[in-house]
C-alpha cells in the first residue's frame, strides 16, 4: 500500500481558478485541472525566484517532492499554453499556512493577517523593505528572484516599474545589483 501524501503548506488559496485562451468559451475548450500545490510550488520557484530547498521548506515537503510538483505543474502549464486548453485551478494535497514576515529595518516577525496573505509594509515600524520567511521562520529574504530578471521596482532588470511594485515578497527594496559590492543591498 503506497504511503499517504503528505499536505504541502500553501501561503493561500488563489482568488482566480480558470485562466483561458480569450475570445473562446470556457464550454469549447479542454480543461487541464492545475493543483493548488503545483501553483504554489510555481509561484515559489520561478514568481518569487526561490531555490527548491528554500521552496520545499515553505512547502514543508522535501526537495525532490518539489521538484516533481514543480514538474508536473509546469507541464500542464505548457500543454495548455501550446494546445490552447483552460486551467481549471483546484485540489491536491495542501493546507493553507499564512507566510511569516519581516521587517528589514527593525527586524520585526509577524503573520500576515491581510485578507491575500501578502505583506506590503511592516505593522511596527511601517517600512516597506520586508520579506517573507521560510523553514519555519528560521531563514528570511527579500525572494526577489536571484538573478531571474526580477526586481521589486517592476519585474524587470531595468525597473519597468515605479518603486514598490515588486512582487509579493519583497515589496520597495533596491533591486540586484544596486547594493554597494554589486549585489543586493
Amino acid at each position: 500500500m503506497p504511503r499517504p501524501p503528505i499536505e504541502r503548506a500553501v501561503a493561500g488559496v488563489p482568488r482566480v481558478t480558470l485562466f483561458k485562451p480569450a475570445g473562446v468559451p470556457a464550454r469549447e475548450l479542454d480543461q487541464l485541472p492545475l493543483a493548488v500545490d503545483e501553483l504554489e510550488a510555481i509561484r515559489l520557484v520561478d514568481l518569487e525566484g526561490l531555490s527548491h530547498e528554500q521552496a520545499a521548506a515553505a512547502m514543508g515537503i522535501s526537495r525532490q517532492t518539489v521538484g516533481r510538483v514543480l514538474e508536473r505543474g509546469r507541464a500542464k502549464v505548457a500543454e495548455a499554453l501550446v494546445d490552447g486548453k483552460a486551467i481549471l485551478i483546484g485540489g491536491g494535497q495542501y493546507r493553507v499556512e499564512p507566510p511569516q514576515w519581516r521587517c528589514f529595518a527593525c527586524q520585526e516577525l509577524w503573520t500576515s493577517n491581510e485578507e491575500s496573505g501578502l505583506a506590503s509594509s511592516c505593522p511596527k515600524c511601517g517600512s516597506p523593505d520586508v520579506g517573507v520567511c521560510w523553514g519555519g521562520g528560521a531563514r528570511c529574504g527579500r525572494g526577489r528572484g536571484g538573478g531571474r530578471g526580477r526586481c521589486a521596482q517592476g519585474g524587470s532588470p531595468g525597473h519597468g516599474g515605479p518603486p514598490g511594485h515588486g512582487g509579493p515578497f519583497g515589496r520597495g527594496g533596491p533591486c540586484r545589483g544596486d547594493g554597494p559590492d554589486g549585489r543586493t543591498a
